[in-house]
Parts: C-alpha cells; sequence; structure tokens
C-alpha cells in the first residue's frame, strides 16, 4: 500500500499475540452452502516464501525498478502460465518510475469476453524491506486463487482477468497507466475490479474496500459468514490500486487488513489483537518478512476471494449479478 502521509496516529510498536497468528482449521473451508473451492493457505504461504527469497537475493528488497521486482513478475508469470492462462507483460511506458518493470496481466480464456471481473494486486514493494505482507501476502493470495481457478476448470459465465502491478509504492503508477492505455469500450467492459492490498497485517482487522456497495456484496457475503463484522477500509481510500480503476467510474471494491493505523478497543474486542497500536507493525520496514504475516487472516482473504470469483463469474453461482 503506498503510504499517504495525511494519516495519523501511527504506531510501529508492537506484535500481535500468538493465538492471532496461528492458523484457524474451522475457517479452511467455505460453509457448505457457498459454492467456491478452498483456497490451500499453506500454498498461498509456499509463494510468499518464495517472494522472501526473491528477495533476499536482490539486496532484501522488491522495489519496481529493481531486479526484485523483475524476478518476482518472472516467477508469478510462470506458474500462470504452466495453468494455461493467456499472460502478457504490459511496459509502463509513462508515468511510472524510471525503469519500473512491467505490470502482469493474465486472462484465464474462458466465458463472456464482453463481461469481464478483474482481481488485481500490487506486486512491488518499498525499499525497506521484502515486502511480504504489503503486498506478497495480496500478491499471494492472487495467485493461487488464479491456480485454483484452472484446477478446478469450471464452466464460466464472465471472463476473469488478474493483474499484479508495477510502481503502486510510487504512486499508483502502474494500475494507473493500465486504466489509461484501455479505450472506453475496453473499460465499458470490465464490470468490477476487486483489489487486495495487505491482507495477512498481525494486529489487523477485516476491512472491505466500499463495504456497502454492490461489487463488495459477495465478498461482504463470505466474511459476515464466517461472522467477521467487515468495516469500510477508510484508511486504504485512494491509497491503492483500485482508486485507479474509481476514478474512471469502475465500481470496485477488495479485501484489506490494515497498515499503519492503530487498532480500536472496538476493533480488538471483536477481533482480536492489541488495541492503540499499527495494524501491521512492520508496515513498509525491514521486518516485514515471513514472519510478519497472519495466517488466519490470510486464510479468510484468500477464501474470499475465490468465493467472489466464483459468485460473479462462474456459470450458475450468480454470475454477472452486477
Amino acid at each position: 500500500m503506498i503510504r499517504r502521509f495525511t494519516v495519523t496516529g501511527v504506531s510501529l510498536a508492537v506484535t500481535l499475540g500468538a493465538a492471532l497468528l496461528g492458523a484457524d482449521p474451522t475457517v479452511a473451508a467455505a460453509p457448505a452452502h457457498l459454492a467456491a473451492p478452498d483456497v490451500d493457505v499453506a500454498k498461498v504461504q509456499a509463494h510468499l516464501t518464495e517472494l522472501q527469497a526473491i528477495a533476499n537475493r536482490n539486496g532484501g528488497n522488491r522495489r519496481s525498478t529493481g531486479q526484485g521486482y523483475r524476478d518476482s513478475v518472472t516467477y508469478v508469470k510462470n506458474k500462470l502460465k504452466a495453468a494455461g492462462y493467456s499472460v502478457s507483460e504490459q511496459p509502463c511506458t509513462s508515468g511510472c518510475s524510471s525503469g519500473a518493470g512491467p505490470n502482469l496481466i493474465a486472462e484465464w480464456p474462458q466465458g463472456d469476453a464482453g463481461t469481464v471481473y478483474m482481481f488485481g494486486s500490487h506486486l512491488d514493494g518499498v525499499r525497506a524491506g521484502p515486502g511480504i505482507n504489503d503486498n506478497g501476502s495480496g500478491s499471494a493470495a492472487l495467485l493461487e486463487t488464479a491456480l485454483t481457478l484452472a484446477r478446478e476448470n469450471p464452466a464460466m459465465a464472465a471472463r476473469v482477468r488478474f493483474a499484479w502491478w508495477t510502481d503502486e509504492e510510487q504512486g499508483l503508477n502502474g494500475s494507473d497507466f493500465y486504466v489509461r492505455s484501455l479505450s472506453a469500450a475496453e473499460r465499458g467492459r470490465i464490470k468490477a475490479y476487486y483489489n487486495f492490498d495487505m491482507v495477512a497485517s498481525t494486529n489487523g482487522g477485516y476491512f472491505i474496500n466500499h463495504v456497502d456497495s454492490a461489487a463488495a456484496q459477495p465478498m461482504k457475503e463470505y466474511w459476515d459468514s464466517l461472522d467477521l463484522q467487515p468495516e469500510e477500509n477508510t484508511e486504504g481510500a485512494g491509497r491503492s490500486d483500485d482508486y485507479s480503476f474509481e476514478q474512471v467510474g469502475i465500481p470496485t471494491s477488495g479485501y484489506a487488513m490494515g497498515a499503519g493505523a492503530r487498532k480500536t478497543s472496538a476493533q480488538a474486542a471483536k477481533w482480536g489483537g492489541t488495541a492503540y497500536r499499527s495494524y501491521d507493525p512492520c508496515y513498509h520496514q525491514s521486518c516485514d518478512t515471513t514472519d510478519n504475516i497472519n495466517a488466519t487472516g490470510l486464510n479468510r482473504s484468500a477464501d474470499g476471494i475465490a468465493y467472489t470469483l466464483w459468485k460473479r463469474a462462474v456459470s450458475g453461482t450468480g454470475a454477472a449479478a452486477g
């Protein structure tokens, strides 16, 4: 998530107790009445381990202008191509930092090409650290959801397009370039864009962009089924790649678990964790490693992404519901 210096009350002082850090076996799969596959959180974590290794080999970070980012693109691209996706790299030729790597776009080649649902996350990190929660978590959850779709290979009512964005940390530049490159007709085919940025914060909460909107309905429905009582993502408003789509009138939503803002006492009572401490104590720091991951939140986010995808784009599950 891009830092906005207008955010106040930032504290980076504390880690969360072990109870929140461990995986929750009671949420490993969607409730029986919710038709979507389980996304294996262990496989999501394996992607995070690889992103950490990439950072370790490249100066400790995956900044958009460095080899760590380009190696991250190669890792995700190879997984998607092997699974049968149509994959392309989109160089950011204007508006991005000098030397920034490409956006990565992958489309599942089934379903109505006139009705597209996009799911995206930024793949770059900051110079200070490996960027495993911000935003390896969203990137890895999205990748494993895409691979789950390929393995399941259901009948599709709509197209699903995935994106991993460059240069988000420098100003949402990769996603802005992508949206500006689309024709009016191409924009019109995108019925909703879903964004995933920091979905495993160790002291996190459960936040949804535009939580009461039509686009958010399946995302909220899944988290409501787990009695999580999600809240509006006010901290993230205008600070991640959904904003690029929102500015041109495309409906948006997404999951987040929080960045540098502080958890309230009411949120701690509802979700656990420590009140008056930041959602991610390692936000934009060197300690944002694989040790800085809330496996329970990561699991719930990945499964909610899959549920949203199935609900919107898979034949017979309420696809093209708006």
